[in-house]
């Protein structure tokens, strides 16, 4: 991946843009909007204020109407704010016409994941991956990008594949996307020899939406000390590690997270990282129980698994952050249907545990809670796979 300069600098300014239109609850669009705070939060800016609008569809020159369009660029000037990011992915006239109008830089949802995923890669096969997804991105976006690939400089949205030199030819991007993917190829050939190196060990997968403690769960299983913090893609590269529990030997791996709205070039980019997930014996889907609207962040891994090929696979449903869940009791004469924060802990376990066929385990990783309980029913998992495999094995039971 091409080096870029990162200086030290003040926290930029940050506008976040969302629109209602007919098919979207505006509840819904709220929420994603305070997980795209969490995501500038997690690229080194500063959210000033958030504008929604109300729109039949989105404009298809500047996405939003003239009436908004002037009321955010008024707000933009008046507060020197850097950035305006939108939650939706925009095209590459909309972008330019933005920034035009705004004077500032613009960028959508999925640049935004975009640059995250640069700053957060480490090893050859991330930054391959990330800069391959950088590169589709920008592919169809050409004719507004080079302009900003031109200045090297940090900043939120500047971790893209740049060049000192402006490249505007088509010819040239597709022939670096060529030669990525075949990279991509060399590197995930080593993979597949190193996941075949490691015999038939049941494999076991951690799955879930990003900064539900994955990799909390991995270090407190396998005691080693890999890379965990509360933020979005604190995790990227793959982490397999050997865990033994009763003499009961398996692998376990930690893979990146889901979000909503990833972006197609980046789940394109990243299939041979999440081999580890469709080769795995057993996923286990962490939750986070404490967030308001886990439910739909199940929702959406499941949807990806399925993209994957790997929904059928054996899951056990393990509901993390028991520490954090917060309960609030409903008003006697409120007739609004029950939501999951209007639940006891109690009761929704006794709801879960009834709706799903799968284990279901509620854990606190950071406070060890039910930690034992999790050991035992990974070990049933295991060992019920390792017996089909190792039928002579059984002294180890």
């Amino acid at each position: 991946m091409v080096q870029f300069i990162e200086t030290t600098r003040q926290p930029e300014k940050v506008v976040l843009v969302g629109v209602i239109c007919n098919s979207r609850e505006e509840f819904k669009v709220h929420e994603h909007l305070d997980e795209l705070d969490f995501l500038v939060d997690t690229a080194g800016g500063v959210v000033q204020t958030r504008f929604m609008q109300k729109l039949d569809k989105p404009d298809p020159g500047s996405y939003i109407g003239k009436g908004k369009l002037q009321e955010i660029g008024s707000y933009v000037k008046e507060n020197n704010i850097d950035l305006v990011v939108f939650d939706d992915e925009l095209t590459a006239s909309q972008n330019r016409n933005l920034e035009q109008s705004f004077q500032c830089r613009v960028i959508d949802r999925s640049h935004l994941i975009l640059d995250i995923f640069a700053s957060r890669a480490r090893s050859a096969h991330a930054k391959t991956q990330v800069e391959l997804a950088q590169y589709k991105y920008i592919l169809p976006r050409l004719a507004g990008m080079w302009t900003h690939l031109e200045r090297q400089r940090g900043g939120i949205g500047f971790r893209g594949p740049g060049e000192k030199e402006i490249e505007t030819d088509r010819r040239i991007v597709r022939d670096k996307i060529a030669l990525l993917q075949k990279k991509l190829q060399q590197i995930d050939k080593q993979k597949t020899t190193q996941r075949s190196n490691r015999g038939s060990l049941v494999r076991v997968a951690l799955v879930g939406y990003t900064n539900v403690g994955k990799s909390t769960i991995m270090n407190l299983l396998s005691k080693s000390k890999v890379f965990a913090e509360d933020k979005l893609f604190a995790t990227l590269d793959t982490t397999v590690r050997k865990i033994v529990i009763g003499n009961l030997p398996f692998l376990l791996s930690d893979t990146v997270g889901f979000i909503r709205k990833l972006p197609h070039h980046l789940v394109e980019s990243f299939k041979s990282t999440l081999d580890e997930v469709r080769e795995s014996d057993i996923l286990l889907h962490v939750v986070d129980i404490s967030h308001p609207n886990f439910e739909e962040q199940i929702n959406v891994v499941n949807q990806t698994l399925q993209e994957l090929g790997a929904a059928d696979k054996k899951t056990i449903l393990l509901f993390n952050k028991i520490d954090k869940y917060s309960f609030v009791e409903k008003e006697a004469d409120d007739l609004t249907p029950a939501s999951p924060e209007n639940k006891t802990l109690q009761e929704l376990k006794r709801t879960w545990m009834a709706k799903v066929s799968s284990p279901c385990l509620f854990i606190s990783a950071t406070e060890k809670e039910n930690i034992g309980e999790l050991r035992k029913t990974l070990y049933e998992c295991v060992k019920i796979i390792h017996r089909k495999r190792y039928p002579y094995d059984n002294f180890l039971y």
